[in-house]
């Protein structure tokens, strides 16, 4: 027997997330619609949440988010760009690591550090890597708490000009002191946002890689111990046209080839948010323009998911997860164009994603939000509803769903099926778990909006996690169950699911 391992085993989490919009989790599904919810409604501003600092700080130029935030304990923790008016025109107009804390994500705090001297004093933010100098393009990082070596819990893979824009990597026991590898640079040139740990495999992804195609595209790399990484690359993503658009080939070219800027491409990689069972990542939707002109190009956010973290695919083709218009602090007659780093995670009740206005200096970070994990939801298109079943699982206790638009009109009910996706006696049929009202508030159309980030709720949002209860506990030797959702009542199309936990 030959075993082949060419995909993602079957994993194993204590908390399982099944998103509508991820086809692993609910493969089938009958008389349903997906919709997806961005993160900014037309005529609304997303906040400016980390601005460039007072003159003569090491940020009084700029401030940009090719770098990461990391929720550890009760504080958000942010690793960003800065460059000062002293850098301008130094090291290619590189960046500064610099460091910020937040408890609530709005707010951030730019903490005296002590670490680096800064023309002349060391009561600043900025990070002791490489000395704090202004070397750096990119800056993904990672926490593992529960690595045994104590000085390698954080890692970095990062782009400098001291390594000709080849990717290094460098440990630290608190994530300001950090300690290069001997052996940097460890890869190729790539520009990285992405970097995460999956099945014991790291994996960095961004603009980069050697591959023949007609643009930017999303390049993976990899590593068992951080510092063997693989020389050549995976293309994880890609949106240039194949074959290319003969109205803007590249005619110094032998060969077919689409002129720099010109069409859509993948600008960076994508920012990894690990859930578990299923990686969401946020890329860079780069709108070339035939001229190739950069000032005429467009870019806003799109959105990704993968479950193995080196394949990745979108839910809906060309999804804007954040639009790129009216940011403020544009400058007007040039397209919009927004980017990002590695920041999205849920926060008190909501779920945030930190992003930079890209190309309109100053660059400052700014914030989108939505309610907790309400980025898209299923809904029935019709009158007589419809239904959806999940992926078999194993091991599962409680289930709870995030869910709105329920009322005396409509319903959700909730039923176990067996693999083979026969009905379980006692958790289906009459004793399926039917929902038509939920914990507080009417959990309906007004919880689809955004939320606005500069101000808090007015209370509980309704349906977050809907306990489904079958007031019996799941029999232990059921093995696989499948899970049924079907719309139901008289106004079906009202209801929406927007996720199922799974413990």
């Amino acid at each position: 027997m030959v075993t082949i391992h060419s995909g993602d085993p079957n994993p194993s989490v204590d908390e399982a997330v099944l998103f509508p919009f991820d086809t692993y989790s609910f493969p089938f599904s009958s008389g349903l619609r997906l919709q997806m919810i961005p993160g900014k409604v037309p005529g609304g501003n997303n906040p400016i949440v980390v601005e460039k600092g007072a003159p003569g700080s090491p940020d009084d130029a700029f401030v940009r988010f090719y770098g990461t935030v990391i929720p550890i304990s009760d504080t958000l923790h942010m690793w960003y760009l800065a460059q000062s008016d002293a850098d301008q025109g130094q090291y290619g107009a590189q960046f500064r690591p610099c460091y910020a804390t937040s408890k609530d994500g709005i707010n951030w705090d730019k903490p005296d550090l002590g670490l680096v001297e800064f023309e002349g004093s060391k009561h600043n933010n900025i990070v002791n890597l490489r000395g704090g100098n202004a070397d750096f393009v990119a800056l993904p990082l990672i926490y593992e708490p529960d690595e045994p070596d104590a000085n390698k819990r954080y890692k970095v893979v990062f782009e400098s000009h001291v390594y000709g824009n080849r990717f290094a990597v460098a440990y630290s026991p608190d994530g300001l002191n950090w300690t290069e590898s001997p052996s940097n640079p460890v890869g190729p040139g790539l520009e990285q946002t992405g970097l995460i740990r999956h099945n014991g495999c790291y994996f960095v992804n961004g603009q980069g890689g050697s591959h023949y195609t007609t643009g930017r595209v999303m390049a993976t790399f990899a590593s068992y111990d951080f510092e063997t990484w693989t020389q050549a690359s995976h293309i994880s993503f890609r949106r240039d046209l194949i074959p290319p658009d003969p109205l803007i080939e590249d005619p110094t070219s032998s060969a077919p080839k689409m002129n720099w800027n010109a069409g859509p491409e993948v600008h960076l990689g994508a920012g990894l948010w690990d859930r578990g069972n299923v990686i969401l990542g946020v890329y860079d939707i780069w709108h070339g323009d035939r001229s190739g002109d950069r000032t005429r190009i467009g870019m806003d956010l799109g959105f990704l998911v993968s479950h193995d973290a080196l394949h990745f695919s979108e839910p809906v083709k060309d999804f804007r997860l954040v639009p790129a218009y009216e940011e403020p602090g544009r400058i007007y007659g040039k397209n919009p164009t927004i980017s990002h780093g590695q920041g999205m995670y849920n926060w008190n009740g909501k779920t945030m994603l930190w992003y930079e206005n890209w190309g309109n200096p100053p660059v400052e970070v700014r914030l989108a939000s939505w309610i907790e994990d309400r980025l898209g939801y299923l809904e029935a298109m019709r009158r007589d509803g419809g239904h959806v079943i999940s992926s078999p699982v194993t091991g599962a206790s409680g289930f709870s769903a995030n869910v709105g638009g329920l009322g005396p009109h409509t319903e959700l009910r909730f039923e176990l099926l067996d693999e083979g996706f026969h009905p379980i006696a006692g958790f289906s049929g009459a004793d399926a778990v039917v929902v038509t009202a939920l914990e507080s508030g009417a959990g309906g159309a007004q919880d689809l909006v955004p939320g606005d980030a500069g101000e808090s709720e007015s209370g509980p949002v309704a349906g977050l996690r809907h306990a489904i209860d079958w007031r019996k506990p799941v029999p232990s030797d059921a093995g696989a169950l499948r899970l049924k959702v079907d719309w139901g009542g008289v106004r079906p199309e009202d209801g929406k699911l927007f996720a199922v936990y799974v413990s």
